[in-house]
């Protein structure tokens, strides 16, 4: 699949914005952490990802109630679903100086009841995109930091009406963040995940 940027202005992946909140304090702290321990950016943006996949648990799997949109905040709490946890990913590399698009899959609810939009990010280096998937490992998932193939959570399957969405974001999809701004806790948010983009 060829991803196709939504904007030419590669400056447009570098933005902070109210969710990308890559110049908030914590934000930039958690960088700068994250950035003594890298010899170069390759090896930033792999220990960036780390961190949110691993560190910040996905909010489904752990139980927790409460909806974080925005990168700051789903860093200072520690929890948030896969829209969020690329949100903080998006800006610990943006704070890096590192392009990174939000992008997005359809796939089947884990209810069964039909399809919603999962989160991931793609990430520039070398001239191309690489998607990624910070959502988190659990048993039947094992995504991985890679710019050598894609190592990603879900692999859609077309005949269940599942696909790959090949648009490059600079900001999160509006369907995206009315869902988690509407949202009371997570079970309700379980129920207005969007369903298309």
């Amino acid at each position: 699949m060829e991803l196709i940027q939504e904007t030419p202005d590669l400056s447009a992946y570098l933005a902070a914005d109210e969710v990308i909140d890559h110049e908030h304090p914590l934000v930039r702290e958690t960088a700068a952490r994250l950035a003594q321990e890298a010899e170069d950016s390759y090896a930033y943006a792999r220990l960036a990802f780390e961190f949110v996949r691993d560190t910040v648990p996905h909010s489904q799997d752990s139980g927790d109630l409460r909806v974080t949109w925005r990168a700051s905040d789903v860093l200072e709490r520690r929890t948030g679903i896969c829209y969020a946890k690329a949100h903080a990913l998006a800006a610990l590399l943006r704070a890096e100086d590192i392009p990174t698009a939000l992008c997005y899959q359809r796939l089947l609810h884990d209810d069964g009841g039909g399809h919603v939009v999962h989160g991931l990010v793609a990430v520039r280096f070398n001239g191309a995109w690489h998607r990624q998937d910070p959502r988190g490992n659990k048993p039947g998932v094992d995504a991985r930091f890679s710019l050598a193939g894609e190592r990603l959570a879900f692999t859609p399957d077309t005949a269940a009406g599942e696909a790959d969405h090949p648009l490059l974001h600079a900001a999160p999809h509006p369907a995206v963040l009315h869902a988690l701004r509407t949202a009371t806790d997570r079970p309700h948010l379980w129920r207005i995940l969007p369903t298309a983009l």
